[in-house]
């Protein structure tokens, strides 16, 4: 079976208020890229991962890594063997790692079925892996797991992912927040929510990366629709009109920088 594990990105995320168990209450618009890392698996006699690509040197703990304690969470017979092709930058705003536990999900429903408990056990990996077992835009409140449709006027759209090659953890992201509440994610459709949107999180991951700035200076200057921050960062994204005018911004976007193109699932 072969599986891409398509990039997450946040088309708004408003970060509402601390929650008496620590964590943040959000609300966010998931919405996924048409790329992303690409994984394989075959049945084997156990569970075992083999990771290439350009930021598998990242992953320097293959027993802690997210899709191996998917596998170890979804039983199943005989055990996989599976290979990842790394194409997403870790620590980037992404879910790169719950984007690949979400195609493992994937791969366990096509092979035989999921149990009926699978929610649980993608939220307890990770909270951006339940919408990205799915990987189709919806909104997500609470810690971001709990989903639900949204009308997607956006599928389809040319999309821009760039990175300034620094990886940001999301901790201390949060941390930086500075706690006030800017107001609810506005209703209506995908295009909607989007545009009048927002992404609490992005001056305090400025704060910690300041080259996010510069990226999200050059994406603005290709005139696109819109352009954003993703989740804690350090990826920033771009909407455009039509696949020739990301292309002709891809082009000019600073070599130096991670990119990837696609379109909105």
């Amino acid at each position: 079976m072969i599986e891409t594990a398509y990039a997450k990105i946040n088309l708004a995320l408003h970060v509402r208020r601390r929650r008496d168990d620590g964590y943040h209450e959000l609300e966010t618009l998931f919405a996924f890229v048409d790329q992303g890392d690409r994984l394989s698996a075959s049945p084997a006699a156990r569970d075992v991962l083999h990771v290439k690509g350009e930021f598998a040197g990242a992953l320097d703990d293959p027993f802690g890594n997210i899709v191996v304690k998917a596998l170890g969470k979804l039983k199943h017979v005989p055990g996989w063997s599976v290979s990842l092709e790394k194409n997403l930058p870790v620590a980037a705003g992404l879910g790169g790692g719950s984007a690949d536990a979400g195609a493992i999900f994937r791969m366990v429903r096509q092979w035989g079925g999921l149990p009926d408990n699978w929610h649980d056990i993608a939220t307890a990996l990770g909270a951006d892996v339940p919408a990205c077992v799915e990987s189709r835009t919806c909104l997500g409140t609470g810690t971001g797991t709990d989903l639900a449709v949204v009308d997607d006027d956006l599928a389809g759209t040319p999309v821009l992912l760039v990175n300034p090659r620094v990886p940001l953890a999301t901790g201390p992201v949060f941390k930086a927040w500075d706690g006030q509440d800017r107001g609810a994610m506005p209703g209506g459709s995908a295009r909607e929510i989007a545009l009048a949107g927002r992404n609490d999180l992005e001056m305090p991951a400025i704060g910690l990366c300041p080259p996010i700035a510069d990226v999200l200076a050059a994406l603005n200057d290709t005139a696109p629709l819109f352009a954003r921050m993703s989740g804690s960062g350090a990826t920033c994204f771009a909407l455009y009109a039509s696949e020739a005018a990301r292309d002709a911004a891809a082009a000019g976007i600073n070599a130096d920088w991670w990119q990837m193109a696609g379109k909105l699932r």
